[in-house]
């Protein structure tokens, strides 16, 4: 048993400057690719009615200007926001045209307002879907920023079957979640688009029924959606480092979800990811889930498939191979599986293949004197393969804990590895920080899973014969 604490990766920007804190890197430095392609300007079309059009042009123009941080005596965690200018923090500006407008008429969801909650949340889809049609049509545009209708419900929920057979059942959305939904139809369009609720540009909105989700304060609003709005139009914000002596790198996250009709079919995904960020998305084939540990694994020919074609839509992005491949998988590895993905690497002449199991939970804890918990990067090492690490925990540029809930380590098993239990480590906490909907950078999951999960709720729309976009900023 041996405990040990990582030090906090740094990321790069602008120039090859580092931080380690993306909300401080851009403001010192600037985005990572201020100096070569960074979209100097990004267009964006608006679909939603009337009045929150105007709305949320208002509170864009608003964040043109810098946004104070939020009084606190935590001055490491709330941060100022720069303001959305050329000529400071992003290095970039928004700009709309009146013919990249769309409005929803308020007719038209009083209509939807009278509807059981599956049909509203369908009908708004339909309605949303329509207009992100003829957007498409339109020139010019480089992201289009949706506004969430009010009327609908926040989700409708079934307590039925689960995503992660693996583990205890749980809640899990039917299908209808006006996100994920109109999410899956956009990926036909040219566009990323952006879901923006009223509650952040509308800091009065109080929604029907009183029950106002907590809020982030308005500078971290505007960190967020910036930075989601700046990455879906083709920037980078930041970049993992890279020492000139590391072998080029390629991450791959596989992760499971059940289709629509919540079959018990599951079928994998995996996301693969270089150190600019840029992340391609694979549907994989179906998994089954094994009677001996009750998981979902591969067939050999199906894990030596889902990395080829993993490695292919790599090459036909980045028009080249990585020399490693560190593969993340959310359930066990069976020798199957090893020997599929084995075989696929071999096959692609990948000099170097790592494979980590990231397991769902570990029974094992950390305590810490005082009153907070463990330092985000304490790594536990109970064993040769098992280790468990704190993503999230106390952070010492904040002076505190950012978290609501008593953090839980993230746990890793090294399957067949070259790197060190502390390089991979130390590989997962820059992961963590790797996620571009959000500037805070303590994040618990690292950017493969975090992903690979997520998406399987907007894939599973798609019909088995639909492909699937690539670029990952359509999902995000």
């Amino acid at each position: 048993m041996k405990l040990s604490l990582l030090n906090e990766p740094e990321l790069e920007f602008s120039s090859g400057s580092r931080h380690t804190d993306p909300r401080r890197g851009i403001t010192f430095y600037g985005p990572a690719d201020a100096n070569l392609t960074a979209p100097r300007a990004i267009r964006v079309g608006i679909i939603g009615t009337r009045d929150a059009i105007d709305g949320v042009k208002r509170w864009l123009d608003k964040c043109r200007s810098p946004i104070a941080a939020k009084s606190s005596h935590l001055t490491g965690l709330f941060l100022p926001f720069p303001g959305f200018d050329t000529n400071v923090g992003f290095r970039s500006t928004i700009v709309w045209d009146t013919r990249l407008e769309r409005p929803i008429t308020t007719h038209a969801l009083r209509n939807i307002e009278s509807l059981s909650p599956v049909e509203a949340v369908a009908a708004a889809v339909d309605l949303y879907d329509t207009e992100l049609a003829a957007l498409n049509e339109e020139p010019g545009c480089d992201v289009v920023l949706v506004c969430r209708p009010d009327v609908i419900p926040e989700q409708v929920i079934n307590p039925g079957a689960s995503d992660r057979p693996w583990r205890e059942p749980r809640v899990e959305h039917t299908g209808v979640d006006f996100h994920s939904l109109l999410k899956a139809r956009s990926l036909k369009t040219s566009r990323p688009i952006q879901i923006i609720r009223r509650e952040t540009w509308d800091v009065a909105y109080k929604p029907k029924g009183g029950d106002r989700r907590q809020q982030q304060d308005e500078a971290t609003k505007a960190w967020n959606l910036h930075t989601a709005l700046y990455y879906k139009a083709g920037g980078v914000p930041w970049r993992m480092t890279r020492a000139s002596e590391d072998l080029t790198s390629c991450f791959v996250g596989v992760a499971f979800y059940r289709d629509s009709a919540g079959d018990t079919l599951q079928t994998s995904v995996a996301q693969v990811f270089n150190q600019r960020g840029d992340g391609v998305i694979v549907r994989g084939a179906p998994a089954r889930q094994s009677r001996d540990d009750r998981q979902p694994h591969l067939t050999e020919n199906d894990a030596k498939g889902l990395l080829t074609q993993s490695l292919a839509s790599y090459r036909r992005e980045h028009r080249t191979m990585p020399a490693r491949v560190m593969l993340h998988k959310t359930s066990s590895f069976t020798d199957a599986e090893q020997r599929g993905f084995r075989a696929a690497a071999v096959d692609d002449h990948i000099d170097l293949l790592e494979l980590v199991w990231l397991p769902r939970g570990d029974s094992v804890r950390l305590f810490r004197r005082g009153e907070f918990p463990p330092l985000r990067g304490t790594m536990l090492s109970l064993s040769e393969q098992r280790h468990v690490l704190y993503t999230r925990g106390s952070v010492p540029l904040y002076k505190t804990y950012a978290g609501m809930y008593v953090p839980s380590p993230l746990p890793f098993r090294l399957v067949d590895t070259e790197s060190s239990a502390e390089e991979i480590g130390t590989e997962l906490l820059t992961l963590s920080k790797m996620n571009w909907n959000a500037t805070q950078m303590d994040g618990r999951l690292p950017i493969t899973i975090r992903t690979a999960e997520s998406i399987g709720g907007i894939l599973k729309h798609l019909s088995p014969g639909e492909t699937p976009a690539p670029r990952y900023a359509y999902y995000m």
